[in-house]
């Protein structure tokens, strides 16, 4: 069964409405690549940084959610140490850190049908012009959001497997079984909704 990125919670943030969500999220992203100021980045970034580790999740959980991203932020800014200004490389860790955290915050407070559901709903005007099929969208990005923590279980588990017997740990010995696994789950989920004829045509 897949797992998903929502964590249960009763915070203030878990009550906000997904649209008002969305929408700071927008507004967030929009508000932080307009500026280099490190006297707004900083405080963002702490603002954000609390918000995202008050919801309830143990260190460890909480961690583990975003390590992987905050990983190549910093891959990210040790190769541009060597192209920009100092200045300007830590606006760009900031940023993008507190991109992350809020981001992480709205997928963790936020269900997978409730996202869909307002998917749906702000995707209805470019249905109307026929430009796209909004639940078939909506469909695809939720989706896409309760594989992400399935393929990490399953890297996991398989890199675990390794370290049992006793195999060296490469990732070209684990991508295959990775990509096997996550294709069978393709397959059983697209099977099952044809079957429930949940995708209009």
């Amino acid at each position: 069964m897949l797992t998903s990125l929502y964590v249960e919670g009763n915070s203030w943030f878990h009550r906000l409405p997904v649209r008002v969500k969305l929408i700071a999220l927008l507004l967030l992203s929009l508000s932080l690549f307009a500026t280099q100021s490190l006297y707004l980045l900083v405080p963002a970034f702490l603002l954000c940084g609390w918000l995202y580790f008050s919801l309830g999740m143990t260190l460890r959980q909480a961690l583990a959610r975003i390590g992987l991203v905050f990983f190549t932020i910093l891959v990210l800014a040790a190769v541009n140490f060597f192209l920009l200004p100092l200045p300007e490389v830590a606006a760009l860790m900031l940023r993008l850190m507190a991109l992350v955290f809020f981001a992480a915050a709205v997928t963790a407070t936020t269900t997978i049908s409730a996202f869909m559901d307002e998917i749906t709903i702000l995707l209805k005007p470019l249905e109307r012009i026929g430009l796209l099929n909004a639940a078939d969208v909506s469909l695809a990005l939720g989706l896409v959001l309760r594989f992400v923590p399935d393929i990490f279980a399953r890297y996991e588990a398989i890199r675990e497997a390794h370290r049992a017997r006793g195999l060296p740990i490469r990732p070209l010995t684990i991508i295959g079984p990775l990509i096997i696994l996550t294709l069978k789950d393709a397959d059983t989920i697209a099977a099952a909704i044809d079957a429930r004829g949940f995708r209009r045509q």
